[in-house]
């Protein structure tokens, strides 16, 4: 918690954007390979489509929700790994957890230690163009998302994490869903696994803005990736959720990619893995692991 608790204390006295306290852009010290900083592990076992809970569509039909589990090999931890929950785009309307960036995302931090789940969840008509179908589908994603967050808890053990370490990652749409679930812990759903805590400790956006939810006092740090030439989620978007984090005295950092379009993935992907391991790092207080 120490790098945690300094940016904190930073941003009380609106000084974030100083470089004395960023945390994306601060590499982890330590010699290599470093657990959660460097690949540890060659070979990643996925585990696909394991239920963490069901939900009612806007169709009303029941729908067996499923995620993808992505754990490194191998591996001699055996309790207290982080986690993340990666989530894919689709304007609310398409996209599926097997979305290539997720699943490569998923992939590398797997090798280094993390356990991952790529979910996938209710989707709508689309928010193109926006409609009460969008308005819905935007929050029984969150709902559904939540409950993947519900679920590592609920299985903390078997799946040998830290539910205090959780962390929330998505593209797009699944970015939308990611910074919803950071910004509105408070309106958890019914989508599965009731009676454990919806937070997250940090949350990264690839291409995505909050929507439905507003930032607020005491809620986790975020990383933004964004392209200012965004023709789907405008980069102004990201921009006025940055700054509603910082009015309420959150931590939040955005990465702007010049010239870059939606889900700028393959062009930025070294960018993107380095920051967002070296955010999760600090936010996730994982030096404490490998002190």
């Amino acid at each position: 918690m120490r790098r945690r608790l300094a940016c904190t204390a930073l941003a009380a006295v609106a000084v974030l954007a100083a470089a004395a306290c960023q945390p994306h852009q601060t590499v982890p010290s330590g010699k290599a390979p470093l657990r959660y900083r460097d690949p540890i592990f060659t070979t990643v076992n996925k585990q696909a489509d394991v239920v963490y809970g069901s939900a009612t569509t806007q169709a009303g039909t029941t729908m067996a929700l499923k995620m993808d589990v992505y754990a490194p090999k191998g591996d001699p931890v055996t309790a207290n790994r982080p986690a993340i929950v990666w989530i894919h785009g689709g304007a609310f309307k398409n996209g599926d957890k097997t979305s290539a960036e997720i699943v490569d995302e998923a992939t590398t931090f797997a090798k280094k230690g993390y356990v991952n789940v790529s979910i996938n969840y209710r989707l709508s008509k689309g928010c193109f163009p926006a409609g009460p179908e969008c308005v819905q589908g935007i929050i029984d994603a969150k709902h559904d998302a939540q409950a993947a967050v519900r679920y590592l808890r609920l299985h903390k053990s078997s799946m040998k994490i830290d539910p205090d370490r959780i962390a929330i990652a998505g593209s797009s749409a699944g970015a939308y869903t990611a910074l919803n679930v950071a910004y509105g812990s408070e309106d958890v759903g019914t989508s599965g696994n009731p009676g454990f805590s919806s937070k997250v400790r940090a949350a990264v956006s690839l291409s995505g803005a909050a929507a439905t939810t507003t930032p607020s006092a005491g809620e986790p740090p975020a990383l933004f990736f964004h392209g200012d030439a965004d023709p789907v989620v405008p980069y102004s978007a990201a921009v006025r959720t940055v700054d509603a984090a910082h009015a309420a005295g959150l931590e939040a950092y955005l990465t702007t990619f010049p010239d870059g379009t939606h889900v700028p993935y393959g062009k930025n992907r070294t960018v993107i893995l380095t920051q967002t391991t070296n955010f999760l790092y600090w936010e996730l207080g994982l030096d404490e692991l490998n002190a």
